[in-house]
Protein backbone atom coordinates (compact mmCIF):
# COMPACT_ATOMS: atom_id res chain seq x y z
CA UNK A 1 0.00 0.00 0.00
CA UNK A 2 1.14 3.48 -0.64
CA UNK A 3 1.07 6.64 2.32
CA UNK A 4 -1.62 8.10 0.23
CA UNK A 5 -4.00 4.76 0.37
CA UNK A 6 -3.28 4.70 4.00
CA UNK A 7 -4.36 8.51 4.27
CA UNK A 8 -7.32 8.02 2.18
CA UNK A 9 -8.22 5.06 4.25
CA UNK A 10 -7.30 7.20 7.52
CA UNK A 11 -9.17 10.53 5.99
CA UNK A 12 -12.79 8.30 5.45
CA UNK A 13 -12.38 7.32 9.23
CA UNK A 14 -12.34 10.60 9.91
CA UNK A 15 -14.72 11.83 7.98
CA UNK A 16 -17.15 9.36 9.24
CA UNK A 17 -16.24 9.46 12.90
CA UNK A 18 -20.07 7.97 14.51
CA UNK A 19 -20.84 4.26 13.72
CA UNK A 20 -17.27 3.02 12.74
CA UNK A 21 -15.56 3.30 16.33
CA UNK A 22 -14.70 -0.60 16.36
CA UNK A 23 -13.12 -0.56 12.68
CA UNK A 24 -11.56 3.09 13.57
CA UNK A 25 -9.65 1.67 16.82
CA UNK A 26 -8.91 -1.94 14.63
CA UNK A 27 -7.29 0.24 11.70
CA UNK A 28 -5.63 2.65 14.38
CA UNK A 29 -3.93 -0.61 15.77
CA UNK A 30 -2.93 -1.53 12.19
CA UNK A 31 -1.31 1.59 11.51
CA UNK A 32 0.27 1.76 14.92
CA UNK A 33 1.49 -1.73 14.32
CA UNK A 34 3.32 -0.25 10.61
CA UNK A 35 4.64 2.35 12.25
CA UNK A 36 6.44 0.41 14.94
CA UNK A 37 7.68 -2.24 12.33
CA UNK A 38 9.08 0.73 10.49
CA UNK A 39 10.90 2.17 14.09
CA UNK A 40 12.06 -1.37 14.93
CA UNK A 41 14.05 -2.23 12.39
CA UNK A 42 16.83 -0.27 12.37
CA UNK A 43 16.87 -1.18 15.96
CA UNK A 44 16.96 -4.82 15.65
CA UNK A 45 19.53 -4.57 12.65
CA UNK A 46 21.76 -2.54 15.19
CA UNK A 47 21.06 -5.23 17.90
CA UNK A 48 21.31 -8.39 15.51
CA UNK A 49 19.07 -9.49 16.83
CA UNK A 50 17.19 -12.12 13.80
CA UNK A 51 14.17 -12.41 15.40
CA UNK A 52 12.90 -8.43 15.61
CA UNK A 53 14.01 -8.18 12.92
CA UNK A 54 11.76 -10.68 10.79
CA UNK A 55 8.87 -9.78 12.95
CA UNK A 56 9.18 -6.25 12.31
CA UNK A 57 9.56 -6.79 9.32
CA UNK A 58 6.12 -8.43 9.03
CA UNK A 59 4.77 -5.88 10.34
CA UNK A 60 5.25 -3.13 7.36
CA UNK A 61 2.83 -5.97 5.65
CA UNK A 62 0.18 -5.51 8.16
CA UNK A 63 -2.23 -2.55 6.50
CA UNK A 64 -1.58 -4.36 2.81
CA UNK A 65 -2.47 -7.70 4.37
CA UNK A 66 -5.57 -6.16 6.94
CA UNK A 67 -7.08 -4.22 3.24
CA UNK A 68 -6.57 -7.39 1.65
CA UNK A 69 -8.43 -9.70 4.11
CA UNK A 70 -11.17 -6.93 4.70
CA UNK A 71 -11.86 -6.93 0.24
CA UNK A 72 -12.25 -10.36 0.54
CA UNK A 73 -14.97 -10.56 2.82
CA UNK A 74 -16.59 -7.72 1.14
CA UNK A 75 -16.16 -9.66 -1.63
CA UNK A 76 -17.87 -12.66 -0.16
CA UNK A 77 -20.52 -10.81 1.85
CA UNK A 78 -19.52 -11.51 5.26
CA UNK A 79 -18.52 -8.32 6.33
CA UNK A 80 -19.29 -4.75 4.42
CA UNK A 81 -16.44 -2.81 4.23
CA UNK A 82 -17.79 1.09 2.96
CA UNK A 83 -13.96 2.48 3.03
CA UNK A 84 -12.95 0.07 0.32
CA UNK A 85 -14.20 2.86 -2.21
CA UNK A 86 -11.88 5.39 -0.88
CA UNK A 87 -8.58 3.89 -1.81
CA UNK A 88 -7.93 4.46 -5.76
CA UNK A 89 -7.03 0.87 -6.06
CA UNK A 90 -9.84 -0.69 -4.20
Amino acid sequence: MTLQQLAEIKHWYASHPLGHLVEQQVWDGVLASWVMGWAGLPAAWLLDSIPVLLLCGAMLFTPGLYVGLRQCLHRRRVLRCDWLGSTRGG
